[in-house]
């Protein structure tokens, strides 16, 4: 009977460990590339090595221990530290002008360059109008025609 007790304590005792996720340096991994060092810059997580990305590394495997989503912790980083730990703006208007407005640019910059370079055609092609003859030039020819 006793070893009943003590085999049922051993399992009350591991119950909590196995309904723990292992969490794999993969899975820091997948959630570290998507927020970026607080100490240098523009420096995604997984690949700096200075010790407030590791201590972020460790913060990042307990949330996950703890059962949060990879979204959950973002969020919880950005509430903390800012937007700028995402590198991406999380609001959906913000993160839609950051990859449209340099694709209007682009187009900007083509409509202008297209307009450029038509001017130049059209400058080309237009012809150059003769010097008008001067007023000292006409009196030098009759004077030529007389002579001649």
């Amino acid at each position: 009977m006793r070893r009943v007790w003590v085999a049922l304590a051993v399992l009350l005792l591991a119950v909590p460990t196995f309904a723990q996720r292992l969490i794999t340096e993969d899975d820091v991994t997948r959630v570290a590339e998507r927020l970026y060092c607080p100490v240098c810059e523009n420096i995604p997580l997984d690949d700096c090595g200075t010790a407030a990305c590791i201590v972020w590394k460790q913060e990042i495997a307990e949330m996950l221990v703890a059962g949060m989503s990879d979204e959950q912790i973002i969020a919880n980083f950005v509430a903390r530290y800012g937007e700028k730990v995402a590198g991406v703006p999380l609001d959906d208007t913000l993160r839609m002008l950051a990859f449209i407005m340099p694709l209007i640019g682009l187009l900007l910059a083509s409509i202008a360059a297209a307009l450029t370079f038509t001017n130049w055609e059209k400058r080309k092609q237009t012809p150059q109008a003769a010097p008008q003859p001067s007023a000292a030039h006409d009196d030098y020819r009759q004077q030529f025609e007389r002579d001649v």
